[in-house]
């Protein structure tokens, strides 16, 4: 009796169902540079209609400054028929930049090209956000150099007057008006000294100061457009957040330091959240005192304090097994606020979720 089962190569599959449902970008192209078909992914990314995409050559959704390079692979693509590992920006219809990291296959024969494509965007605002701190803090790093050098310099004569000073001292002759007279003489250079010390540390801190431009920054804009940003992001994982900054709407701060501060912390909520519990964000301020103060608390997985000890803002360190985690966030939100003389404290239970307080020097 024969068999009637038939073999996996001899059966129809439905591939449309990858097309329609997959959340990374995918889409057709003509030889012509127009699309000809793409996937609801591609259209939620973007915010154009199918019928907007189709309209309307592809370079017409592309960042201005991409295009070129984006000519030059489309044209490597055509005559080798791969291309991999291709980055570029496109222009959603808010106006906002979205990042894509394409690999596509050119089909000579039909005239088309097969394309599939990653939203980017979040991990290329972290890495340019990411590499301006880095830049500031080599410039940082030049400035506390030259610091070593000149006050290296600068303390050799009161440190040689204490020296000399001190082997003039006869303690059989504590007594001896002389001695005394060499004991004064060694407070005043030690005070000498301390006056040197401090006058570079103090020239040094203004002039970093002064690097950085500061104003009065209202919070809920600042949330705002991080979460206009990350839109998608939020919307994907289901994040509620819920915000109060009655009690002090507003900050003196740097601009671009508390963007990056609400980006890195609400995206580490996200990216740690409890996969059984719905993720949410509070976020509000007050004022203590003569300083403002930030807090954001969430529901998420929280850290093991005790484990971390000490370490929970320093570079390149991680405290869940994530495999996109760089452990960078945390010591960006650190530098930001302690680098304006302000500070961060962190509060977290496994599984309980983590509540981080900022104050702002005034």
């Amino acid at each position: 009796m024969l068999s009637t089962q038939k073999k996996p190569n001899d059966i129809l599959y439905n591939l449309d169902y990858f097309f329609e449902l997959s959340p990374d970008v995918m889409c057709i192209a003509g030889y012509d540079g127009y699309f000809r078909k793409v996937n609801p992914a591609l259209i939620t990314t973007l915010g154009y209609t199918e019928e907007e995409l189709f309209a309307k050559p592809i370079y017409h959704f592309i960042h201005e400054d991409d295009r070129s390079i984006t000519s030059k692979k489309r044209q490597s693509l055509l005559e080798e028929n791969e291309l991999t590992q291709f980055e570029n920006r496109y222009i959603h219809k808010n106006g906002s930049v979205v990042w894509f990291h394409w690999s596509s296959i050119a089909l000579k024969k039909e005239d088309i090209i097969y394309a599939v494509a990653k939203d980017i965007t979040l991990k290329k605002n972290i890495e340019i956000e990411r590499n301006l701190l880095l830049k500031q803090l080599s410039e940082s790093n030049k400035d506390l150099k030259h610091f070593n050098y000149s006050s290296s310099h600068d303390l050799r004569s009161p440190l040689s007057n204490l020296i000399t000073l001190h082997q003039l001292i006869d303690e059989s002759k504590i007594k001896d008006p002389d001695t005394l007279e060499y004991v004064k003489l060694l407070r005043i250079s030690t005070e000498n000294l301390n006056d040197v010390i401090t006058s570079y540390l103090d020239g040094w801190i203004k002039k970093d100061r002064l690097n950085l431009k500061t104003k009065s920054i209202d919070f809920e804009k600042t949330l705002n457009t991080t979460q206009d940003s990350i839109k998608q992001l939020i919307e994907k994982n289901n994040v509620t957040i819920q915000y109060d900054f009655k009690s002090a709407p507003s900050v003196v701060f740097n601009l671009n330091f508390l963007k990056s501060i609400f980006l890195n912390l609400i995206t580490n909520s996200i990216k740690y959240a409890r996969p059984d519990l719905a993720s949410v964000i509070n976020i509000h301020s007050f004022k203590s005192e003569n300083n403002i103060k930030l807090v954001f608390q969430d529901n998420g997985s929280g850290i093991d304090l005790k484990s971390a000890g000490d370490k929970v803002f320093k570079l390149h360190q991680r405290f869940h097994d994530y495999e996109d985690s760089k452990g960078i966030g945390l010591y960006l939100v650190h530098n930001h606020i302690t680098s304006l003389g302000g500070n961060i404290e962190i509060e977290s239970k496994l599984n309980e979720g983590t509540r981080f307080t900022l104050t702002f020097k005034s």
